[in-house]
């Protein structure tokens, strides 16, 4: 059994360097890059997937938090158009999908740490941006995800369903939740 879970805004917990680092553990620990050429390129793959959204969209960040203040898992989105958006051109995907994030504009990356899974946590913080996009207005919430990722299924039973793909050999799949 784990103990009880709270999910708070990202901006309402106090910053300090042990927050930052349970974030960046859970980032790491979750991604399929487990490598990476120099410090430099890890830390560009941090900015891309994970910092520019603390960065630019702090108040769509959410985290999944047990008693003591321990961050177990956090959600990070946006609400615009990634592919209208300039700080996302690095991600050349979302050209190849521009009709379908007209739809479904808001996106999100959420991750928990390996021992919180499978207790809805992702759940929860979905739920949480989900809702707030909802109120804003958004008509539609996407992710896009590796086509064979055992995480497709999850994003399923969260109201997520395949709309596209893209990538080398259909490799991506895009899934959407209209709201």
């Amino acid at each position: 059994m784990i103990p009880p879970v709270s999910i708070r805004r990202y901006l309402e917990v106090e910053a300090t360097p042990q927050r930052a680092a349970e974030i960046d553990r859970i980032f790491y620990e979750s991604s399929n890059t487990k490598s990476f050429e120099s410090e430099d390129v890890k830390a560009a793959f941090r900015e891309r997937w994970l910092g520019r959204y603390l960065r630019h969209d702090a108040r769509f960040a959410y985290v999944a938090q047990i008693e003591g203040g321990t961050i177990v898992g956090y959600l990070v989105g946006a609400t615009d158009d990634p592919a209208k958006t300039a700080r996302f051109a690095d991600i050349a995907y979302f050209a190849e999908l521009e009709n379908y994030t007209r739809r479904f504009p808001a996106h999100l990356h959420v991750n928990v740490r390996a021992d919180f899974r499978n207790h809805g946590i992702g759940a929860q913080l979905i739920r949480r941006f989900v809702d707030d996009a909802q109120r804003m207005g958004v008509p539609g919430v996407h992710v896009v995800t590796s086509a064979d990722a055992a995480n497709v299924s999850f994003y399923n039973r969260n109201g997520f369903a395949e709309v596209a793909r893209a990538g080398r050999l259909d490799s991506l799949v895009f899934l959407g939740c209209p709201l």
